[in-house]
């Protein structure tokens, strides 16, 4: 049976540089198996725990923080002939032609021409769940900012990842009834695009929250918070071990 684990790779907001861009991934028997998001500080501290860039990476939303990364990936793999077209990014389908503007569309991506930002990986659109490695996985609208721009990821029985976001009970409801570990944003105080604490214990029941790991917040004072508040708070370059999943296989 495989040793399953969410290796934090940064727990932050975008302002908490200190704490590294929200990153993860979910690794199998030690080894990154799905990375979610690629900010900078998250790149960096995924490189100097594995020694490579990512191989596969789920893409929650476009703000910079979790994508900023994608332009350092584009270099590395581009000029690495092993590596080039090969680095999957699974990407929900509204999202796609966000992050197309935000990081792709760039006039000439390489001075001497001849590259398209997108030779560099191979990029999937995703909808309500894709498969990884033989693994079904889901994804799920999650609220923040604006409808359809920002999304979830779960591992049916082992984690879901909850993408910066409002909370969402409905979702959670539906994406979180198999036990998993939950990943969520959360800081001190709430705001129209993200969750506090008190929107946690107003919107989500104790089962729930028990189950709740925080991320996203503000700084070391908040997590100081949160924990004495009872709360199990995220730290960068921590590693939480996953009860084995109970996705659906692909048929051999």
């Amino acid at each position: 049976m495989a040793a399953w684990a969410l290796q934090l790779h940064g727990v932050g907001n975008a302002s908490a540089v200190e704490l590294g861009s929200a990153m993860a991934s979910i690794e199998r028997d030690g080894r990154p198996w799905l990375t979610i998001d690629c900010g900078a500080e998250g790149l960096t501290a995924f490189e100097a725990l594995y020694g490579r860039p990512p191989d596969a990476v789920f893409i929650t939303h476009v703000h910079l923080d979790h994508v900023a990364g994608l332009e350092r990936l584009f270099v590395s793999s581009y000029f690495d002939p092993q590596r080039r077209g090969r680095i999957r990014l699974y990407v929900p389908a509204p999202v796609v032609p966000l992050l197309q503007r935000r990081v792709g569309d760039y006039p000439n991506v390489l001075a001497e021409g001849g590259a398209n930002f997108w030779d560099a990986f191979q990029l999937v659109p995703v909808s309500d769940a894709f498969w990884h490695d033989g693994l079904r996985l889901e994804v799920f609208p999650v609220r923040h900012h604006w409808p359809d721009t920002a999304f979830g990821l779960r591992l049916r029985g082992s984690v879901v990842w909850s993408g910066d976001t409002r909370p969402i009970p409905e979702m959670l409801a539906r994406h979180a009834d198999a036990g998993e570990l939950i990943a969520h944003d959360c800081a001190l105080h709430g705001n129209p695009s993200h969750t506090g604490l008190d929107d946690l214990e107003r919107e989500y029941s104790d089962a729930l929250r028990k189950r709740m790991l925080l991320y996203h917040y503000a700084g070391h004072a908040d997590a100081a918070t949160m924990v004495a508040r009872g709360y199990r708070v995220a730290r960068p370059g921590e590693s939480w071990p996953l009860a084995e999943h109970t996705a659906m296989l692909a048929l051999p």
